[in-house]
């Protein structure tokens, strides 16, 4: 596992980054989520922004979803990208799979595969991309709880 942990100053709003790499064994996805938990963390005590806990922990359910996949479809190196504005975080996920992921149609008696349908739920914005090697799943999560965000959870 690779990582890092920047901000970049002199935009009209500061942002913060991290990435890191991973080669996807199942115990891997504890540490993209420990990844997650510290980069919000790092956000919130050296660069001053503000994260609900609620926002903490679904940007975690978000990347062990993502990260479960390429466990399940495309084990081998994955790179794990986070960046934020202070308003939003954006999680990017690339893979060396070539099969883009589709959420399955309702079925309340379907055992598993229920990942995706959550992670379409929960976020502002989901997007996959194809790449030369594999595909980069991008999404959006807002670090602030909406009224209307909070009176669904």
């Amino acid at each position: 596992m690779m990582t890092g942990l920047e901000r970049s100053e002199g935009a009209p709003t500061d942002t913060v980054r991290g990435s890191a790499g991973y080669d996807m064994a199942s115990g891997e996805i504890a540490h993209a989520r420990a990844f997650v938990r510290d980069f919000l963390d790092a956000a919130q005590s050296r660069h001053g922004l503000s994260v609900s806990a609620r926002a903490v922990e679904i940007a975690q359910l978000v990347v062990s979803e993502l990260a479960t996949n390429v466990c399940k479809y495309a084990p081998g190196p994955c790179l794990l990208d986070l960046e934020t504005d202070g308003s939003l975080l954006d999680i990017a996920m690339w893979d060396s799979g070539a099969v883009l992921p589709a959420a399955s149609s309702a079925d309340p008696t379907r055992i598993g595969r229920h990942g995706l349908e959550l992670v379409l739920m929960v976020c502002q914005s989901f997007a996959v991309h194809r790449e030369p090697v594999g595909k980069r799943i991008r999404v959006q999560i807002p670090l602030h709880d909406s009224p209307a965000a909070s009176s669904a959870w």
